[in-house]
């Protein structure tokens, strides 16, 4: 594999594989993008240039939009994959129909050619056994919007090649990323399985009557909202003191939930077939016009926090080499 990867298969043309295709196109990558779904193939091209445009508009592209398209082979042929150099699968998670897309994979694209998973819900460990070369699998999870987002989570499974992982994790750089390299598989990698202990927990103080979903909600936003971005939750217990949170732990762990229930209101809501803003049936009342209000907000915060992460990084960076300068 190269220093830099200048190929890169991506299969699946949904909402989150549209989002990845323009993340690298954006830096650079030729990307071949491969649906095994007729109907994807135009829906699937009409959202690529909807979030190229997206992308154009938070002043993410350097050049033309029309120099990135250049980059672009939208396929139904995974013989069109044979190229590649990196293969990342953004389909359905089912686990049969994805052993079927790897088979496909695998049969097109050259031996050291790297087949991944964006999957946020399916063991790596489980997935790289419908590999003929299972050293070559490994999971590389996004965040949407792929195109205006840092996060990258890298996961191995127990037969994936460490050190093919690791080269993953420095080309991720390319892609304007800050990875994350899990070296083992965990249920839910990391980013979810925070989330989740989140949500069980605060499904339970609302069904406790302690406290109603926009409450919390208010919480997450103004309070850990005002700092995650700059330092992480480690970090901001050094920055408070770590004495501060000692009687906290004794005394709240023991209470925190360890329910294993799908939540009451979750339940109601699956039943009715709801999908939040998608199909307006969700946690809140939603209407035509206040879920296209969110999702352009979305997109303009999306644009101010990546700036302003961005400039806080190049500052801390600026600091720690000034520091390591004076100790030389």
């Amino acid at each position: 594999m190269s220093e830099k990867l200048h190929i890169v298969g991506v299969v699946g043309l949904g909402l989150m594989g549209t989002s990845i295709i323009v993340a690298l196109l954006k830096s650079g990558c030729r990307v071949i993008a491969v649906t095994p779904l007729p109907e994807e193939l135009g829906e699937g091209t009409q959202r690529i240039l909807e979030q190229l445009q997206l992308a154009d508009e938070m002043h993410l592209l350097k050049e033309d939009k029309q120099v990135y398209l250049k980059n672009l082979t939208i396929s139904k042929d995974y013989e069109d994959l044979s190229s590649c150099q990196l293969v990342i699968e953004c389909i359905i998670e089912l686990e049969a129909i994805k052993k079927t897309v790897y088979q496909k994979i695998e049969s097109v694209v050259s031996p050291s050619c790297v087949i991944s998973s964006n999957t946020s819900a399916l063991p790596i460990n489980i997935l790289q056994e419908y590999l003929k070369h299972p050293g070559r699998f490994m999971g590389i999870h996004w965040a949407e919007p792929a195109f205006a987002t840092r996060f990258l989570e890298i996961t191995c499974g127990e037969k994936t090649d460490v050190s093919l992982a690791e080269m993953m994790q420095e080309e991720a750089k390319h892609w304007g990323k800050e990875p994350t390299l899990l070296y083992k598989d965990i249920r839910g990698f990391i980013t979810n399985r925070l989330m989740y202990a989140i949500y069980r927990q605060g499904f339970e103080l609302i069904n406790q009557g302690s406290v109603d979903m926009a409450g919390l909600d208010k919480c997450f936003q103004y309070d850990i909202g005002s700092w995650i971005t700059i330092m992480g939750i480690f970090k901001r217990m050094d920055y408070v003191g770590l004495d501060h949170y000692l009687q906290s732990f004794r005394t709240i762990f023991p209470k925190l939930s360890n329910s294993q229930e799908v939540p009451d209101q979750m339940k109601k809501i699956l039943e009715e077939k709801g999908r939040g803003v998608h199909n307006l049936i969700g946690l809140y009342p939603h209407t035509e016009l206040s879920s296209k209000q969110i999702e352009h907000n979305f997109a303009v915060f999306n644009e101010e926090i990546y700036r302003l992460a961005d400039r806080y990084r190049t500052r801390l960076k600026e600091l720690n080499l000034a520091d390591s300068n004076e100790k030389q």
